[in-house]
């Protein structure tokens, strides 16, 4: 057996384990959302498609697979879902703008030795696969904030149906500003865990701190952690005011039908 199936062998046992059924679903969910990924590089190849319309199929398939697959359709998905599409779709035109404007596209002087044996003319535009890469990046950790907000906030309105709609929003803030600094953390420190080799090589080479910023490798990932953030940032307020509107809505019409039933008998 080698060592990948001897971790997701242990990695399976851990998450039915302690998820049951719903951690059955998230394993198997692993596998349906690498498929996208790789079907949405495969179809990049081909000229005539966009890469970023491709890429926000991609993301769509992801979010529908990592929350309604997983944790079923039900107002907290929902609710997320919508947050998700939102926030990504508020960043596109930030990200495109970026992207263009930053000139990150390529590949860089560090890369050269290991692809001087292939041709450069793939024929296809690195500056929308650049900002297929952000979006990319971004959309796992708005699903991730989204969900860790609606989650609780739909218990607390569960268990609180006297809960108004300010503070309901209130309580869905003060969750993502918890979920905010260990989600920005999470985001830069996976890329020094990412690129550790290339900083060591960026120490060797005895590259000054001005060399290292203006590199196009390091500049890239730092760029895509800025747009991670800003996403993360993003999704606290609208997935609070989306949750916050959609709970007191069903909340208020599950009141109306059980006092229709109460006058009707």
């Amino acid at each position: 057996m080698t060592v990948q199936l001897f971790l997701a062998a242990i990695l399976f046992i851990l998450m039915v384990g302690i998820g049951g059924k719903k951690g059955a679903r998230s394993f198997v969910a692993l596998f349906l959302n690498t498929g996208v990924l790789l079907l949405t590089i495969i179809m990049m190849n081909d000229p005539h498609m966009n890469p970023v319309i491709l890429t926000l199929f991609a993301c769509v398939l992801i979010s529908c697979i990592s929350l309604f697959y997983i944790s079923e359709i039900n107002i907290k998905t929902v609710t997320a879902f919508i947050s998700t599409i939102i926030t990504t779709g508020a960043l596109i035109f930030f990200i495109l703008a970026l992207t263009d404007s930053a000139m990150i596209q390529g590949f860089s002087e560090e890369e050269t030795e290991e692809i001087g044996a292939f041709s450069l003319y793939v024929g296809v535009d690195f500056v929308k696969i650049g900002a297929s890469m952000i979006i990319m990046s971004t959309i796992g950790a708005i699903i991730d904030v989204s969900i860790s907000i609606s989650s609780p906030m739909r218990e607390m309105a569960y268990h609180n149906p006297s809960i108004t709609r300010k503070a309901l929003f209130s309580s869905g803030m003060s969750i993502g500003r918890d979920i905010l600094g260990t989600s920005a953390n999470t985001l830069f420190f996976a890329f020094f865990g990412g690129y550790l080799g290339l900083l060591i090589w960026f120490k060797d080479l005895s590259y000054s701190i001005g060399e290292i910023m203006n590199s196009k490798v390091f500049t890239s990932e730092m760029i895509f952690i800025g747009s991670a953030g800003i996403g993360v940032a993003l999704a606290i307020p609208v997935t609070s005011a989306i949750t916050a509107y959609f709970l007191l809505k069903a909340g208020h019409k599950e009141r109306s039908s059980l006092h229709d039933e109460e006058a009707s008998e």
